[in-house]
């Protein structure tokens, strides 16, 4: 007779458990028994699965360990077509002055090459101000209700912007964190950033982590934008590229 699955040590009921998908776990094998319920409620099945996959934290950091295997599988950058390889797909115009946003090949005229090869295009603004936004939806990317009430896990923005070297021009990110609906729960504003003409076109990286923000975050909206300090026709204002909004573990 086979031996029942209750008889077997609880080390290799882990072990077997591991080999089963995450989500299944949650959803399916909770409900088995109560047996199964407290392992996969546990730390160690989690630890085993964060081992068996690469995922490494301090163990001083030992919190809630299902939480961070679900966080570091799903880490992404939530900011879609972030360099312009899919036209303005997925972004929003929120202004779009003098002759609007372009996109453009990097470096571009009077431009320098981005620090990472996989870039190869950037966004362009004109002589009048010209702003783009994203709203990101946490519950669509699979971010639940109480994952983001209790755990709060920060929430980095990152964006790069330059200027041409021939001309000046200003620059501004704003994120916001959003409830239900739509009140702004926490917001992160850079100054306007003012490259002055004649400047060495090189590309910068802004970022903010949102922590502690509190319950009830449910979108995030990312907005950046830009124009030149010449009022020259065409797009010399500053360049955006490479915008990132990731969930971290």
């Amino acid at each position: 007779a086979c031996p029942r699955m209750e008889s077997l040590p609880e080390a290799v009921l882990i072990r077997i458990l591991a080999s089963i998908p995450a989500v299944e776990l949650v959803l399916v094998c909770r409900l088995v028994c109560c047996q199964w319920k407290n392992l996969v409620d546990g730390a160690a099945l989690w630890i085993l699965k964060c081992q068996q996959e690469g995922l490494t934290r301090a163990e001083s950091d030992a919190e809630n360990w299902q939480n961070f295997y679900f966080l570091s599988k799903k880490r992404k950058n939530l900011i879609k077509n972030p360099c312009g390889e899919e036209d303005f797909e997925h972004w929003g115009e929120v202004e779009n002055g003098g002759d609007g946003w372009k996109i453009e090949e990097l470096p571009g005229d009077f431009g320098k090459e981005f620090p990472s090869e996989e870039v190869h295009k950037y966004f362009v603004t004109s002589y009048e101000w010209c702003r783009k936004a994203q709203v990101i939806d946490l519950r669509a990317e699979g971010y639940w209700e109480e994952l983001m009430d209790t755990t709060q896990p920060k929430i980095t923005v990152r964006d790069w912007y330059a200027g041409r070297s021939d001309a000046g021009c200003l620059y501004e990110l704003c994120v916001r964190l959003l409830s239900e609906n739509e009140d702004v729960l926490a917001e992160y504003k850079s100054e306007t950033v003012t490259i002055p003409q004649d400047n060495d076109a090189s590309w910068t990286e802004i970022s903010h982590t949102f922590s502690n923000y509190g319950p009830g975050v449910r979108f995030v909206c990312f907005e950046h934008g830009g124009q030149d300090t010449l009022f020259w026709k065409g797009w010399y204002g500053v360049r955006v590229t490479n915008s990132s909004v990731t969930v971290e573990p």
